[in-house]
């Protein structure tokens, strides 16, 4: 299957990348599939990663068709002018808004780092369902723009905040991912990179690429009768909720 194209031009290049698929090989991995290899074969030309997706992360990723090309657009990563915007189903209630600014564990788990990430809560559903503690269930759509690029910071920070995403087995709550494997069939992390907004490193013109939800987050959203956002412009706008599907 070919992978989806956001954007292309002459220096770079944006993806929709799928849950599931690891960017490039590594040690740690039996993996025969990679984004890099994938795309390098579909465009029949060398491509060059500019910043990190997880294996589980669906959305926007951005390469480079040049060397010179990766350095800028890395530079722009690690100065912070590049905004990233997620989109992520979190257990429990979020406050409306929030920033969460607190260090969290590099890629090596031996020690941590400073990190930022504001939020703002899209959505919530209250399910009759008692998966933990507590006679129903309750869930949140949030809208995630993390403003540093730790190592999974995302999943770390909603995690310290006790709305832990649902589908991390790394980071989140074991009861909680059952109970969406069993009864919605999701096996996957449930954290979306749904656009990026920066300015070319050779025009300096404003880019945005934006990445939509695929089908079975729509299905998921459906389901829980939460509205499924939709990219328009540089916002989402959120439809009116259906009622959830139990």
């Amino acid at each position: 299957m070919e992978l989806t194209l956001l954007y292309r031009d002459d220096h770079l290049v944006a993806i929709d990348k799928p849950a599931g698929v690891l960017v490039h090989r590594t040690s740690m991995s039996h993996d025969r599939q990679f984004v890099l290899q994938r795309l390098r074969d579909q465009l029949d030309r060398w491509v060059y990663p500019v910043h990190r997706l997880d294996r589980a992360t669906s959305g926007v990723l951005l390469l480079a068709l040049d060397p010179h090309t990766a350095g800028l657009l890395g530079k722009a990563f690690r100065e912070g002018r590049v905004n990233k915007r997620y989109l992520a189903l979190v257990r429990g209630w979020t406050e409306p808004e929030g920033v969460i600014e607190r260090p969290v564990y590099d890629a090596g788990k031996k020690q941590k780092k400073p990190a930022l990430t504001r939020y703002r809560r899209l959505a919530t559903v209250e399910l009759p369902v008692a998966v933990d503690r507590y006679p129903t269930s309750r869930y949140s759509l949030v809208e995630v723009y993390p403003q540093t690029g730790r190592y999974q910071q995302i999943r770390q920070h909603f995690k310290q905040i006790s709305h832990p995403l649902i589908g991390d087995t790394t980071w989140g709550n074991g009861r909680h991912n059952r109970f969406f494997r069993d009864r919605f069939g999701i096996h996957r992390l449930m954290l979306h990179a749904a656009s990026l907004d920066f300015n070319h490193p050779h025009t300096d013109r404003p880019v945005h690429v934006q990445a939509p939800l695929d089908d079975q987050w729509r299905n998921l959203l459906q389901a829980l009768g939460m509205p499924c956002p939709e990219p328009v412009g540089g916002s989402w706008l959120l439809p009116r909720p259906a009622s959830p599907v139990m």
